[in-house]
């Protein structure tokens, strides 16, 4: 693995394999600490947005494993405006040993690993999320095992975070349905790509509108933020689509009994998730969070090469 940049990169072996290390080095954490596999190791991360989980998991990350994290504001690097992708690439691999970016284009989370000679990791991106897929999995796999044939059932707007949710679902052979209104469906090539996957894995996909349906026998019922960043003109118009998304204790009540909730956070609470269901018996919300952690322990890992 050279980078880590959307999650059908890998293979369904490969992604097991990550998180299989990701449980290993937490039960590790929790024990006595992790081993100092990161010593004299740099990652540096570049921010086109604000973020807390991001910023704080992977420098976090880091400094648990022994190495050290160099955070690059918006100001500072200028992506592609100050100074070109292939340059700023070319720059920081001789000062790091891994890159890790949070940006607005795909392209630009593309062009720096082009250019770049180290691991580049796609920390967000319009397109995908895989960081958190993969936390998001790790998740599902602490509450359910490893089984296939899982439901797995998005409500709300098809967006990066759905993508990274229906890639990992596939490569795992969990189920995946996504109940958005029309107008905010998934990007047809991530769709394509998914259908491709499901064909060897056997995993059933759904697109649909209606979210009550979507969720009969879901084990996970997952939503976002109505709005994502660089969205806010939208805001208005999207505040009188989605309400009718909501995930509140009727939907979840429609679920499977033992359904788990998540949330990739920040959530707008009781727009698109109400404070009864946040907080509830069925939301995992906040291990999710913290699984952040531990999944990128595990990607960065094997990026250095060190387990």
């Amino acid at each position: 693995m050279k980078h880590f940049l959307a999650i059908s990169d890998l293979s369904s072996d490969e992604v097991q394999d990550l998180l299989d290390l990701a449980v290993k080095l937490k039960k590790q954490y929790f024990k006595n600490g992790n081993k100092p596999l990161f010593d004299g190791l740099v990652l540096g991360m570049i921010f086109q947005k604000p973020s807390l989980r991001t910023r704080v998991s992977f420098d976090m990350a880091m400094r648990h494993m022994g190495g050290d994290a160099l955070y690059l504001s918006p100001n500072e690097i200028g992506l592609g405006k100050r100074e070109s992708i292939a340059d700023i690439a070319r720059v920081l691999s001789g000062y790091v040993h891994a890159l890790m970016a949070r940006v607005f284009e795909h392209e630009h989370v593309l062009e720096l690993a082009k250019w770049s000679d180290i691991p580049v990791i796609n920390g967000l991106s319009d397109y995908n999320h895989p960081c958190q897929g993969m936390a998001d999995a790790l998740t599902i796999q602490e509450n359910f095992g490893k089984g296939k044939g899982l439901n797995v059932t998005f409500v709300g707007d098809g967006n990066n975070v759905a993508v990274s949710l229906m890639h990992v679902s596939t490569k795992l052979g969990w189920n995946f349905t996504l109940a958005s209104p029309e107008g905010y469906d998934l990007n047809p090539k991530a769709i394509e790509i998914a259908q491709d996957i499901a064909k060897k894995t056997r995993s059933k996909l759904r697109f649909i509108r209606d979210p009550h349906e979507a969720v009969k026998g879901a084990h996970v019922i997952y939503t976002d933020t109505w709005t994502s960043m660089g969205q806010e003109e939208e805001t208005a118009k999207r505040e009188k689509v989605f309400p009718p998304y909501q995930v509140n204790q009727q939907l979840v009540d429609e679920a499977d009994k033992d359904v788990i909730v998540m949330h990739c956070l920040p959530a707008h609470r009781n727009h698109e998730l109400t404070d009864e269901v946040a907080d509830g018996p069925h939301s995992v919300i906040f291990p999710q969070a913290h699984n952040r952690l531990h999944a990128q322990k595990a990607i960065l890992a094997r990026l250095f090469g060190v387990a």
